[in-house]
């Protein structure tokens, strides 16, 4: 099963495994990751599972859809490598992809 890194706002990290076919949200919750708020549950329609990927790993993903760039713009500190976690779906060639959750979603 592959693994995602969380890391919080101050340095913190959590390793936990996500099922293939789960939202980085997803496996942030189910594992009591603080950081991922996930008030929507995943419908990408309110930007509180907001996470920075690493480099490493952005050209790895889709890009944004334009729903998913429109609430990106309405995040406290929206940086280059934002994206909403409840869009990022696990599979195998993401194993070991860390990102990084806002401080302003604690």
């Amino acid at each position: 099963m592959p693994y995602v890194t969380y890391i919080e706002a101050d340095g913190t990290a959590h390793t936990v495994d996500v099922l293939n076919g789960d939202s980085i949200m997803q496996g942030a919750t189910a594992n009591g990751i603080e950081g991922i708020v996930a008030e929507c549950g995943g419908s990408c329609s309110c930007a509180t599972c907001h996470c920075y990927v690493d480099d490493a790993w952005a050209d790895k993903l889709q890009p944004p859809s334009d729903t998913e760039r429109d609430l990106l713009e309405c995040v406290v500190e929206p940086g280059p490598n934002s994206r909403l976690s409840c869009q990022l779906v696990m599979q195998d060639d993401l194993e070991g992809m860390i990102v990084t959750l806002p401080a302003s979603q604690y």
